[in-house]
This record gives C-alpha cells, sequence and structure tokens, in this order.
C-alpha cells in the first residue's frame, strides 16, 4: 500500500461517506487535487479491489469501501473533526438547561448522540454493579409503612415501600439506616462482604429489622436493576440511504428491539476507552452492514457504562468518534457531580 493508493482509497471513502454513490475515477481526478490522471487513478482503484480494499457493484462503473477498507480508514487514514468550541459550548448548555436528574443525563445523551450522527444513540446507564453504597434513608407513611430510599455513588435511587413489623415504631427504622449507613458506607452493593451483614444484625438486635433491611437492599440488587438501556434516532438510522430497503432494516430493529441483545453489543473486556467495529468485525449475525463506535465511562477508574453510536458501515467515522470521545469526558464529570 503505497501513498498514492492510501490517498486514493482516502478520496474514495471520503466521498462516498457524502454522497452514499459509488466512486468512480473521474470523479475523484475531478474533485481531488492527486496530481495523476484518470486512467491512472482508474488502475489504482483495480489494484485496491483486488487487495480487498474496495467492492465493485455490477449496475455501476464506481466502486464502494469494503469493510477492509474501512478498517484502514479509521486506522490510519481519518481526517479527524475536533468538536470546535461552539459545538462544545452547545452540548455543555443542552446538558445544563435540559438534565434535572441522573436519569436526564442519559435521556438527554440518546438525544445528542443521534441528533448529531444522524444515526441511533445507544447509552448503558451505570450498573448496580459496579455501583456503591452511599446512603439509606426512611420517610414515615403511615402507622404501617414507611418508604425507603437507597442511593448509590452513581447517583441513582431505589425507592421501595416497607411494611413495618408488628410493634415497630420509625424511630426503630431511623436507628436500621444509621447501623447499615455506618456499616455500608462505601461499600460496593455486588460484593458487600458477610461479615457485614452479620455486624448489621448484631447491632439492630432485632431480627424483623435486620430482615425489613436485608429485603431492600436485596431488590436493589435485583438482575432487572444491574443496568439501565436507553436508545434513541431509530428515526434518523431510517433515514439513511442504506436502510431504505425495509426488509434489511426490519431485521435490525428486531433485534434491536431485545434488550439483551443491545446490551450484548455494548459490553467489552477491550481495554480501550473508544472502539469501533465495522461490518463483518460485528460477530452478532444481522449487523454485517452497520458499524458501532462506542466508549466506556468511568467514575473513579471504576467501569460505569458504555455509550454509542449505531449506523451503517458508511458513516461519517470522523465526526462520530469526537462527538463520543467528548462526551465520553462530559458523562465522567456529570455523573460525578450528580454522585457527590
Amino acid at each position: 500500500m503505497n501513498q498514492r493508493k492510501r490517498r486514493i482509497l482516502q478520496a474514495v471513502i471520503d466521498d462516498y461517506i457524502l454522497s452514499a454513490e459509488p466512486v468512480g475515477s473521474r470523479t475523484i481526478a475531478r474533485q481531488h487535487d492527486l496530481g495523476v490522471s484518470s486512467a491512472t487513478i482508474r488502475n489504482e482503484m483495480a489494484n485496491l479491489e483486488n487487495m480487498g480494499y474496495l467492492e465493485h457493484l455490477h449496475t455501476s462503473s464506481g466502486r464502494i469501501p469494503s469493510a477492509k477498507g474501512y478498517r484502514l480508514y479509521v486506522n490510519d487514514l481519518l481526517p479527524r473533526e475536533p468538536m470546535t468550541d461552539k459545538e462544545k459550548a452547545l452540548i455543555d448548555h443542552w446538558y445544563r438547561a435540559r438534565v434535572k436528574s441522573m436519569e436526564g443525563v442519559f435521556q438527554e445523551t440518546t438525544k445528542i448522540i443521534s441528533r448529531v450522527t444522524k444515526n441511533m444513540s445507544l447509552v448503558l446507564a451505570p450498573q448496580f454493579s459496579q455501583a456503591r453504597f452511599k446512603e439509606l434513608r426512611f420517610m414515615e407513611l403511615d402507622g404501617e409503612r414507611v418508604v425507603a430510599i437507597l442511593l448509590t455513588d452513581t447517583g441513582f435511587v431505589e425507592n421501595r415501600v416497607v411494611r413495618m413489623p408488628p410493634g415497630s415504631e420509625f424511630k426503630d427504622f431511623t436507628r436500621m439506616a444509621e447501623v447499615i449507613n455506618r456499616c455500608l458506607a462505601g461499600e460496593r452493593l455486588q460484593t458487600i462482604r458477610p461479615k457485614l451483614y452479620r455486624r448489621i444484625r448484631d447491632e439492630m438486635m432485632d431480627e424483623s429489622l435486620y430482615n425489613a433491611a436485608m429485603e431492600l437492599i436485596h431488590s436493589a440488587l435485583g438482575e432487572e436493576k444491574k443496568e439501565r438501556l436507553y436508545l434513541g434516532g431509530t428515526r434518523q438510522m431510517l433515514e439513511q440511504p442504506e436502510f431504505q430497503d425495509v426488509e434489511r432494516v426490519r431485521g435490525i430493529l428486531t433485534m434491536l428491539e431485545e434488550e439483551q441483545f443491545v446490551k450484548g453489543i455494548l459490553h467489552t473486556d477491550e481495554g480501550g476507552d473508544l472502539t469501533v467495529t465495522i461490518g463483518q468485525e460485528n460477530e452478532v449475525k444481522g449487523l454485517e452492514d452497520v458499524s458501532v463506535i462506542r466508549a466506556t465511562y468511568r467514575l473513579d477508574g471504576e467501569l460505569l457504562g458504555t455509550i454509542a453510536v449505531l449506523g451503517p458501515t458508511r458513516m461519517e467515522y470522523g465526526r462520530a468518534m469526537s462527538l463520543i470521545e467528548y462526551l465520553h469526558t462530559s458523562l465522567r464529570a456529570i455523573v460525578g457531580r450528580y454522585s457527590l
């Protein structure tokens, strides 16, 4: 792959991303100052096709990038488009004006991603499996029930109505909260040590109160509470030329309706913060025609969740990657503020 081939491949992919139409040698010669003739460009494009970087549609004289071509483009040729100060200011203002809760952070993040990239946005919110205990509070509801409020360091809240055991009073629940807050402060919810439960039981000296407390904590650790998924931008994705084929897009949308399937796309054990999977690099059948750009975000070094863009392989990688990188930084700061 010499420099001329690299420049021609970059020009083909740049043009195809903008036009969604197969690119011919005359178009490259006319729109890019490569210093070579249209015939030379045509020969080099044929060589790039033989090398697996371009594909030739039989209905057109032009060529389109292959997954291999996109991979080289993303790794080595991509003209990065950093977010401008104006764009950053608009995003920051969006968060300040619209976000009133932790849940709102992720709802608005999906809107920002889909509006900027014109593709589908996916956000996996902080997981209880990674969250640490922050505080337990009780509010008196009536003479028989109290509302328990469990807060974590990631800002999520578990509310639950708890029936007061016979013979107990609200002051007993106040004492319960004091004991639990002292024993569990800073503990990861999924890995609370057994000796801490024993300590809570011993300090409470009331089996019925202890059982009520454990019911609340375990409800917060239920499987359905481990992570929350937010999706956005279906309409924007359907407007892409690649998804005008109803049958083609129906399969993708059907898969995206399965929450566990989408979570499987977002979960990654890779060490890097930003990853890009292109076309057939996606191991899941049915996603061979899409690319996924995703980034994990962390709080104090702890993995909290993932944000991602899902769209056709012909997406504006530079712009999408710059946006995800900026939101990745923004989310760390915003989640940190809500965790104080």
